[in-house]
């Protein structure tokens, strides 16, 4: 993992469990938190430490202004986030550094923390953030290494198994650090962090 990584947020999922305004084929990137979109949390910390970011989503997928980062269209099916990690291994015909977009805790520490990992293991496949042992696979640096045996995973398996079988280096992040928005529950929830509640 020499060469330094692109940083990608993972959007091209339906946000099915979202509701209204981030529901089926809307996906969450424009879902609105603490007044801005969704996926303007994770991109700003991807920017801090990589010199180029892109969203990769479906063509039909919408977004806010890119403000500079590159939209990458992996295939319309399967609608599954192995789907976005090989897109995006192609594409970037190098490491990348992937977040998912709802993940708007993300920190430039806890970033910086999978780079070091990845440049202190070169040879291994994948160096992804765990939390108290549970792997978090859409928050990762996955190398090129990784892509015949992504690519050749069972339709549909659970990404968690899947990369698993790459015997990744992990990384322990905390739990606020992964903390993911799927539900308008959640999203309250995470509005009430954003203003200082619990």
């Amino acid at each position: 993992m020499a060469a330094p990584p692109a940083g990608v947020i993972l959007a091209g999922g339906a946000g099915r469990r979202m509701g209204p305004g981030g529901g089926e084929g809307a996906g969450k990137a424009t879902v609105r938190l603490a007044g801005r979109p969704l996926i303007e949390y994770p991109a700003a910390q991807l920017e801090a430490v990589c010199r180029r970011v892109a969203v990769v989503c479906k063509a039909s997928t919408p977004l806010p202004e890119l403000a500079g980062w590159e939209r990458w269209h992996e295939p319309d099916e399967p609608r599954h986030p192995l789907t976005g990690v090989v897109h995006s291994l192609e594409r970037a015909g190098g490491p990348v550094l992937v977040c998912a977009v709802d993940m708007p805790f993300v920190t430039t520490a806890g970033l910086r923390e999978l780079l070091r990992a990845a440049a202190a293991h070169p040879s291994a496949p994948a160096v992804v953030a765990s939390c108290a042992g549970a792997l978090q696979p859409t928050l990762g640096v996955y190398a090129q290494a990784a892509l015949p045996f992504l690519r050749a995973a069972p339709p549909g398996a659970p990404l968690r198994r899947t990369v698993d079988g790459l015997e990744p280096r992990l990384v322990e992040l905390p739990a606020a650090v992964v903390r993911q928005v799927n539900t308008r529950e959640e999203l309250a929830a995470a509005e009430a962090v954003l203003a200082g509640g619990r």
